[in-house]
């Protein structure tokens, strides 16, 4: 395994005058040796011409947040990273990586979760080369490896968990923090072989598929009138047992227990009516 080695070159604006120079004057040799049928200052000429052409192939450009990966004939000689004109060997083969940050913006894929619903997901990673040894000689093509691993990583992610469940349950659906940081985690560590940074990993679809969006749609519906309805009686048995006590307290009226067994269903189906309630009038007695 290859390890980045920093290296420093040459500034290409110390060279450039230089080797300018040398090609305008094999040029003007050039012109003489065929005005004056000189055949030294003619081979003289063409050899400043060919040297001169030759070295200015070694200039290159190095820009912000970007990186040449420097080989010799195969052989890795280092990265360098200074900005800039430069001048290196012309025998040097440079190859340009960018070190900006960029973002994966993966496509919706189909998958079950851990209880075999099928679902729609989707994720957007931001991440960056940070070692460029890596990202050259350790896979093949990087950037369709770290779109293949990004796939891989969201498939097995949302495999691991239900879509939806209880309140202390992890949850793709409800716990959508943590489940980004196990994602940008385990992609962390599948992307480290390709000197790889994932700065971010974040969810940008979840769904569940279209096959059983109605159904889950209408269980979602079921739970939530169920989970409604629980707190509503909850609260009516307890205002129920409050307006007992209060008037027990306060010896306002006193009820036998079948009186107070009518009172409380009619306060219940008072209280927990989902329509308006139409009061009657009782113009007898208590027990009429």
């Amino acid at each position: 395994m290859h390890t980045e080695k920093p290296m420093r070159v040459a500034s290409g604006l110390f060279f450039l005058p230089f080797l300018l120079l040398l090609l305008g004057g094999s040029i003007w040799l050039f012109v003489n040796a065929i005005i004056h049928e000189t055949i030294w200052m003619l081979v003289t000429s063409i050899t400043g011409m060919v040297v001169s052409i030759f070295l200015l192939a070694g200039l290159f450009v190095v820009n912000p947040n970007e990186a040449a990966v420097v080989l010799l004939f195969g052989d890795y000689r280092g990265t360098v990273k200074q900005n800039g004109f430069c001048w290196a060997n012309p025998f040097y083969t440079k190859i340009k990586i960018s070190l900006r940050a960029r973002n994966l913006n993966g496509e919706r894929i189909k998958v079950n979760d851990l209880t075999g619903n099928p679902i729609e997901i989707a994720a957007v990673v931001v991440w960056r080369v940070v070692d460029t040894t890596g990202a050259l000689f350790e896979v093949d093509h990087y950037e369709d490896y770290i779109h293949t691993q990004s796939e891989a990583a969201l498939r097995h992610l949302a495999s691991a968990f239900p879509y939806d469940g209880g309140e202390n349950e992890l949850t793709l659906r409800g716990t959508t923090e943590e489940i980004n940081h196990r994602l940008e985690k385990e992609l962390h560590e599948r992307l480290a072989r390709a000197g790889v940074e994932v700065i971010e990993a974040r969810l940008s679809h979840l769904a569940y598929a279209s096959e059983i969006a109605g159904a889950m749609l209408q269980r979602q519906q079921a739970s939530a009138v169920v989970a409604a309805r629980q707190l509503i009686v909850e609260g009516a048995v307890g205002m129920v047992e409050r307006a007992l006590q209060e008037l027990s307290s306060k010896s306002i009226i006193e009820l036998d227990d079948e009186r107070k067994a009518a009172m409380v269903s009619n306060l219940l189906v008072v209280l927990c009516s989902n329509h308006a309630t139409q009061p009657v009038i009782n113009t007898g007695t208590l027990y009429q």
